[in-house]
């Protein structure tokens, strides 16, 4: 029984001194990191002032730079989309048969301009490099032959072109349909036509066809300006609200409203770089409605 009370008071003791050591050695690691100190892991020497090492700068790359390939930039609707994605901050880039634009306005020094034919695709496809949206104003007239060729194939190519490398949208500035002048110009509706129809199957949630009827605004020949809106700026606000005669056979596409060559500028640079504008085709009504200021 005596044995047992001391075996008993023995460990007691041990247990004691047990935890007075442990209560001795976490009131100085606290002391130690309150000075800013801290204990060894191998001993109970207290070691250098804990040092605190910079942490490593990452190098992560800037979000992609968006830009806009304007091809036929040069011309009278591809040099106002120009200026108006220049406007919104977007990198432009235009091509063109003939390269740099006569256009002396300052914009015109910050378009990276391009030499090419889109009928032969070893002189401009460099010209997509970097590029996330196109917008197509290549058109022309002449022989039905030679109409299909430019409005049709030339675009088709770009079209194609464009999705082998990834652009995302394009947008196709095309034409409304006239009635009967689709007859007098049928190589360069068919050709028309023929874009849209490759435009929908390349880029069914990110192409975007306009369809204005004429077109007016300021137009630079040379050092000449032509302002065009004397004749098209009255002649949109009365067709405008004539919508019903459209509807008219035979002679109805021709109360189709012209429209300033800005709003479509506008539209056409929203919806190639909008990625949530809708993908299909935009009448002339429908370019109209997207550049009415939004009632409040």
């Amino acid at each position: 029984m005596v044995n047992q009370m001391k075996t008993w008071r023995f460990e007691g003791l041990n247990w004691a001194l047990f935890f007075e050591m442990s209560a001795n050695r976490l009131e100085n690691a606290m002391a130690a990191f309150r000075n800013g100190r801290c204990l060894s892991t191998d001993s109970n020497k207290v070691d250098e002032p804990l040092k605190v090492e910079e942490a490593e700068t990452v190098d992560i790359p800037p979000p992609p730079t968006e830009k806009l390939l304007v091809l036929g930039g040069n011309g009278f609707v591809g040099s106002h989309i120009c200026k108006e994605a220049l406007s919104r901050g977007i990198a432009v880039a235009s091509l063109s048969r003939s390269g740099r634009s006569s256009i002396n306005d300052p914009w015109a020094n910050n378009i990276e301009w391009h030499r090419g034919n889109l009928l032969s695709s070893d002189s401009w496809k460099e010209a997509l490099s970097g590029v996330t949206s196109v917008i197509s104003c290549v058109g022309g007239f002449g022989s039905s032959s030679y109409m299909y060729k430019i409005n049709g194939t030339a675009n088709i190519n770009a079209i194609r072109a464009a999705a082998e490398k990834g652009v995302k949208r394009f947008v196709y500035i095309s034409a409304a349909d006239f009635g009967v002048a689709n007859y007098l110009l049928q190589g360069y509706y068919e050709g028309k036509r023929a874009a849209e129809t490759e435009l929908l199957t390349k880029f069914p949630y990110g192409g975007v066809i306009l369809r204005p009827g004429f077109i007016y605004g300021t137009r630079q020949v040379g050092s000449m300006k032509l302002p065009l809106g004397v004749i098209g700026s009255p002649l949109e606000m009365v067709l405008k609200h004539a919508k019903p005669l459209n509807q008219v056979p035979l002679v109805g596409p021709l109360f189709t409203p012209p429209v300033n060559v800005k709003s479509v500028a506008k539209v056409a640079v929203r919806a190639a770089t909008d990625t949530v504008f809708p993908p299909g085709i935009i009448d002339v009504y429908g370019i109209l409605r997207y550049t009415q200021p939004k009632s409040s």
